[in-house]
């Protein structure tokens, strides 16, 4: 085989080549773009999960300690069954 004849049948097959690379670069980059999103879309769902801030803790832990404090003082003034 010649080498003329080799060039001339890559010729067309490296024109072919570039459009190709490009739509395969152009493809994996906006499948890495979705999976950016959706792990971001999970990110914010944690985070709705948690309290937003750190105030909203402490009046939780307010109002947890007040209910157990009240919760103390019922069982002190209740007598139990077996001192009866």
């Amino acid at each position: 085989m010649d080498i003329a004849s080799i060039s001339s049948t890559l010729a067309p097959l490296a024109v072919l080549v570039c459009p190709i690379g490009m739509g395969l670069c152009m493809w994996m980059m906006m499948r890495g773009g979705k999976r950016k999103e959706s792990q971001s879309e999970q990110d914010q769902a944690r985070q709705a999960d948690q309290p937003a801030s750190l105030e909203l803790l402490r009046e939780e832990q307010r109002r947890l300690s007040a209910e157990i404090e009240r919760l103390e003082r019922r069982s002190e003034t209740e007598v139990p069954a077996d001192r009866r």
